[in-house]
């Protein structure tokens, strides 16, 4: 698999000052790719709680972010891959996953839940669909986009 490379016109960041980032910001960027049942206060909470995050900015603005949700030696997820759209197709989502997932080496399970129609990037990453996971749906939404028909 080809590592991505960065781009010099961005800063790419690893843990950084979370206190710094324009939560609402992220929001607007969640809406943009119409993720849409966030509030700052809990996104800002969940990124602090997490075990890696990462920020690319293009300038002093945020254009893609990404974390890692794991227990420190057993399992970790990759969460909130997010890339503005005007910025999509540079690389920068392979560059997320990529960096995040080398954060896990020593992990045992890595996996993460992919948004509706997005298997075939992580399947061109290398990652493999898992047969023995499950999700307790939190709503019918969740149950129509991430759920096998019975």
């Amino acid at each position: 698999m080809n590592i991505p490379q960065e781009n010099p016109q961005y800063t790419y960041i690893v843990n950084p000052d979370l206190s710094k980032i324009d939560w609402d910001y992220v929001i607007s960027l969640f809406y943009k790719i119409e993720w849409k049942h966030r509030k700052a206060e809990e996104i800002a909470a969940a990124f602090k709680n997490s075990t890696t995050t990462l920020f690319i900015f293009d300038n002093d603005r945020i254009i893609a972010f990404g974390r890692v949700v794991g227990d420190g030696r057993y399992y970790a997820m990759l969460a909130d891959i997010v890339v503005d759209p005007d910025y999509q197709q540079q690389g920068l989502g392979k560059y997320l996953v990529t960096t995040l997932n080398n954060q896990l080496e020593n992990y045992h399970f890595v996996n993460l839940s992919v948004a509706p129609g997005a298997d075939h990037f992580y399947k061109s990453m290398g990652w493999k669909k898992q047969t023995t996971a499950f999700i307790w749906p939190q709503g019918p939404k969740q149950l129509r986009q991430h759920c096998e028909a019975e």
